[in-house]
């Protein structure tokens, strides 16, 4: 019996190698048939995110199983690869190791943010793919199913993914969500195109928010990002009137001087009647005149002020982690004992076997020579 992966992540391997070795949809479901082909009684998992490339493989019988030379193979040919250029960026794992990487691997504990929630949908996706293909089998099912319930563990058991540590991610949880109840109903003005700010508005856009307004100074680029984040492209020139209508603004542009000032934020103050204005100014240097903070029904956040907060929330999350650790170490001494079971239940129960036919031969012979000293008894007589 044998279980087994093979890999690199972001630990191991820089970007421009992971995305050589990155899987589509669609290329995950041809690697998952072309090693049912290779490797008929192994079975396979494929996890392929920007992070990480897994490939989980076991069999009943350990001569079944890719080696690891084999996977490094497979890896380089699949892509168009020499094997030599991605060797040393793998890493491989076996039996408990193995096991105990993909708790780590599903609870969040080996992501680049701790605790992020996204891995164990993705870890579960490629399982799921897998069964669908027919690529899966009672040892990843159990390996896969068992790495699910020690996440959820972890989640229900610990903080470690209950203090976010992104600068968006706590833009969204930490402040926005302090300030508003509900987000269907708002306005969000997005200034400037920068990474930061689409991952912003991602994290509004899974609290319900539905109306999104961009503008940049390149009319290309606003178009290009709304099309990204299905919003609506406005002009430059209308953003004093998209201030005055947002509940919620997010500058991310590249100015060297403020985009906004006290001065010129006084018409739009009050053609917006004190209602409450959620600012995020994500730009270095600031888009937003601090001063405009001062006005009333307006909370402005720099980055700075986001920073702080993800840094305390990094700060709790390191407590939780021997906990979480505590609980990846439990289940996997769990499994391996279950495996074990699993593993030596058929030889129990052959040896077991054999012991009662050995013992009915005794018996058979033993009743044998008792009929034949019956015999003799009589002829005695």
């Amino acid at each position: 019996m044998k279980f087994q992966l093979i890999g690199c992540s972001h630990h191991t391997a820089p970007v421009e190698v992971r995305e050589r070795l990155a899987f589509s949809g669609d290329q995950a479901q041809t690697a998952l048939a072309d090693l049912r082909q290779r490797f008929p009684a192994a079975e396979s998992v494929l996890v392929s995110t920007c992070n990480r490339v897994e490939v989980y493989t076991a069999a009943e019988d350990a001569a079944l199983c890719p080696t690891h030379h084999q996977l490094v193979e497979f890896l380089a040919s699949f892509h168009q690869l020499d094997a030599v250029e991605i060797f040393d960026a793998l890493f491989e794992r076996t039996g408990e190791d193995a096991v105990r990487h993909l708790f780590l691997v599903a609870s969040s504990l080996d992501s680049m943010v701790v605790g992020e929630a996204q891995i164990l949908a993705q870890v579960k996706q490629a399982y799921d793919l897998a069964r669908l293909t027919n690529s899966a089998g009672p040892l990843t099912n159990a390996a896969f199913q068992a790495a699910l319930r020690v996440a959820k563990r972890v989640a229900t058991e610990t903080a470690i993914n209950q203090r976010r540590i992104s600068i968006p991610s706590v833009a969204v949880a930490d402040f926005a969500k302090a300030i508003f109840e509900r987000f269907e109903d708002k306005r969000v003005l997005v200034i400037g195109a920068g990474e930061m700010g689409e991952e912003t508005v991602r994290y509004l856009i899974d609290e319900g928010v539905r109306k999104i307004t961009v503008v940049n100074r390149h009319w290309e680029r606003a178009q290009r990002l709304a099309a990204q984040i299905t919003a609506i492209a406005q002009p430059w020139d209308d953003l004093p009137r998209l201030l005055a209508e947002a509940d919620l603004v997010i500058s991310t542009t590249g100015a060297a001087e403020p985009i906004l000032t006290a001065e010129a934020f006084v018409p739009i103050h009050h053609a917006r009647h004190q209602r409450s204005l959620f600012m995020l100014d994500l730009a270095v240097p600031r888009d937003i005149d601090p001063a405009v903070g001062d006005f009333l029904g307006v909370y402005l956040y720099s980055i700075d002020d986001l920073k702080a907060a993800c840094d305390a929330n990094r700060r709790e999350r390191e407590k939780e982690w021997p906990k979480a650790e505590r609980i990846v170490d439990d289940e996997t001494a769990r499994f391996m004992a279950e495996l074990a079971h699993r593993a030596t239940g058929p030889t129990i129960q052959r040896l077991k076997a054999q012991a009662d036919e050995v013992k009915t031969d005794e018996l058979r012979r033993l009743l044998n020579k008792l009929g034949d000293l019956d015999g003799v008894a009589a002829g005695r007589s």
